[in-house]
């Protein structure tokens, strides 16, 4: 690693050590730097002190559960842009809809696969370094005189209202208001988002549309569905 390159920092919160050593053994692996804590207040309070490039969540803690440690810091300025994936055994539908609705970026079951893992958290912290940093295609997109969302800042505005995305939601919605009218599969997306590799449920894709058009209020509808195939945005009310 060149000496300015900066060391990438990872946070695991899991309460199991077994688990908790595994996941940290392979982040190792990738030059990752990894602090553990079983405790989801203890959490909250070192993600604050130092900002980590990744979050990996167990949901059952003893203290405060993983979901109320999410929703606390995508409510922060500071930490909401910090990609959380959950690590859990709980892997109902229920559970992972409630997940991705509190600000999830990806959500995997134990058992896991260490190589499947490691892929999906090296997607999370690739979404984050690209909603970071420059990007050379489209920045800045204005529909309907409604919806502004500004790439480079990671900023999405609704009817002149601040809209807080998590990165996974941000580039899906990107992805589709770029180009309205045409129609994405969820493939596509998929690939689009998490990387051509990304071994990744469709049902994953359809939790996160949903939580997008329920934060998008009345112009959540222009995310249609396209029963068989995907989704696309509308250009019914384009400017």
């Amino acid at each position: 690693m060149s000496p300015m390159t900066a060391t990438r920092t990872a946070l695991v919160v899991e309460d199991e050590p077994e688990i908790a050593d595994l996941v940290k053994f392979h982040l190792q692996r990738e030059g990752i730097e990894v602090s553990i804590t079983r405790s989801g207040r203890r959490a909250l309070e070192l993600a604050r002190q130092d900002i980590p490039d990744l979050l990996v969540l167990d949901l059952m803690l003893p203290d405060l559960s993983g979901l109320e440690v999410c929703r606390r810091l995508k409510e922060q300025d500071e930490t909401k842009a910090i990609p959380v994936v959950m690590l859990t055994a709980r892997g109902s539908e229920a559970d992972i809809v409630a997940g991705i609705e509190m600000g999830a970026d990806d959500y995997v079951t134990k058992p896991f696969s260490p190589r499947v893992l490691m892929a999906r958290l090296q997607n999370a912290m690739r979404r984050r370094a690209s909603a970071t940093s420059e990007q050379n295609d489209t920045v800045l997109i204005r529909l309907a005189g409604q919806l502004v969302m500004d790439r480079e800042r990671h900023i999405v505005t609704c009817s002149k209202t601040a809209i807080n995305l998590t990165i996974t939601e941000f580039e899906m919605l990107f992805m589709l208001a770029r180009r309205p009218g045409f129609v994405r599969t969820r493939d596509q997306i998929i690939s689009s988002v998490h990387g051509p590799s990304t071994v990744l449920s469709q049902r994953t894709i359809d939790v996160h549309v949903t939580a997008i058009r329920r934060k998008l209020g009345e112009l959540g509808g222009s995310i249609e569905t396209v029963r068989g195939v995907g989704y696309r945005f509308s250009d019914g009310g384009l400017a």
